[in-house]
C-alpha cells in the first residue's frame, strides 16, 4: 500500500470540484492520457470514467469506477489498467483552514499480474507518481479558485 499526502492552498470544495469533474481526470492522474466517456452522475457510487492509459501507439483502454464516496470528504476508486492489473485508490480530503486542504492518497494493487510486485518495489514505484498526481490536482484546484 502506497500512501502520500499534500496540502493544497484552496478549499476542500475547490479540490472536490476537480475530482467531481470526470473530464479533468487525465489532467491530474499520471498515466491517464485520454478520457473517452464519463458516466452520467459521476462521481456517484458505481459510475465510471472510461479512459486510455499510455500514449499512442501503445494505449490501454479501461475504466475507473467509484467504489465508495462521501462528497467533499472521500472517494475510493477501482482503477483498472488491464492486462497489467487494478488498484484501489482512495483520496481523502481534510480541511485544515477555509483555504487549505490536506489531501491523502492511498493506492493498493488488488488484482492482476501487478500483485506479484513485492511491497518494497511498490513503495519505490508508486509514491513519486502519486505525489505528481497530487501536485497536478493542486494546480487544477488552485486555478479554479482564480
Amino acid at each position: 500500500m502506497a500512501e502520500v499526502s499534500t496540502e493544497i492552498l484552496t478549499s476542500a470544495e475547490r479540490v472536490w470540484e476537480v475530482i467531481a469533474d470526470g473530464w479533468s481526470y487525465a489532467g491530474w492522474v499520471v498515466g491517464a492520457s485520454h478520457i473517452r466517456q464519463v458516466d452520467e452522475g459521476w462521481p456517484a457510487l458505481g459510475t465510471r470514467i472510461h479512459h486510455s492509459i499510455g500514449f499512442w501507439p501503445v494505449e490501454i483502454e479501461d475504466t475507473t469506477e467509484v467504489k465508495a464516496v462521501e462528497p467533499l470528504r472521500m472517494i475510493e476508486l477501482d482503477a483498472r489498467m488491464w492486462p497489467v492489473g487494478a488498484a484501489v485508490v482512495r483520496l481523502e480530503l481534510h480541511p485544515v483552514a477555509p483555504d487549505r486542504t490536506r489531501v491523502r492518497m492511498i493506492e493498493r494493487i488488488t488484482r492482476g499480474p501487478a500483485t506479484v510486485l513485492p511491497k518494497t518495489v511498490q513503495d519505490v514505484l508508486f509514491p513519486p507518481r502519486n505525489r505528481a498526481a497530487l501536485a497536478r490536482l493542486a494546480d487544477l484546484a488552485v486555478r479554479r479558485q482564480r
